[in-house]
């Protein structure tokens, strides 16, 4: 793998974790306001985000390249509302989908196939993230300030069972 293809897997990596780090603080958050199914959808999330990150971490070094890890911004303490934090968290999700495309067409770029074959499971799976967050973003529109309707959801999220990804 080139140079510039490692430097972007590592920028991805980086992104993984820092988009971890943030669905913690969005846990916290949550967790603070007794939101215990809203704080456990996020905490899955956070654990699915170290885990594409240790994807990628894991493919450089099968590669022979050399992971060299880079400081992860410091997260917002509140993200407001439930609807306006899963509004942040799907808009999050479309600003990583966005960057592994910028990737994947960087590695096509350099005719780095087996790269581009490693980001055809992201590309699937960030279709998989968008849609768990905007149907999130949808139930939680309809609910509006409703107290019942949030306290209903919040139970529902709480259900969330972590994703298997078998790979």
């Amino acid at each position: 793998m080139g140079p510039e293809v490692q430097a972007a897997l590592n920028d991805q990596i980086r992104m993984e974790l820092s988009s971890g780090y943030v669905y913690l603080a969005m846990a916290a958050q949550f967790e603070a306001q007794s939101y215990d199914g809203f704080a456990h959808w996020m905490r899955l999330q956070a654990r699915e985000e170290l885990e594409h990150a240790m994807r990628l971490f894991d493919y450089v070094n099968r590669r022979g390249g050399r992971v060299v890890l880079q400081a992860i911004p410091c997260p917002p303490e509140e993200f407001g509302a439930p609807l306006q934090a899963f509004r942040n968290a799907l808009e999050h999700e479309q600003a990583v989908t966005a960057s592994i495309h910028r990737l994947y067409a960087l590695a096509g770029d350099h005719n780095d196939v087996a790269t581009q074959r490693e980001l055809d499971w992201f590309v699937t799976e960030q279709v998989e993230e968008e849609e768990n967050a905007g149907r999130a973003v949808d139930l939680l529109t309809r609910a509006g300030d409703d107290a019942a309707s949030l306290l209903f959801l919040d139970r529902e999220f709480g259900g969330r069972a972590a994703e298997d990804h078998g790979d």
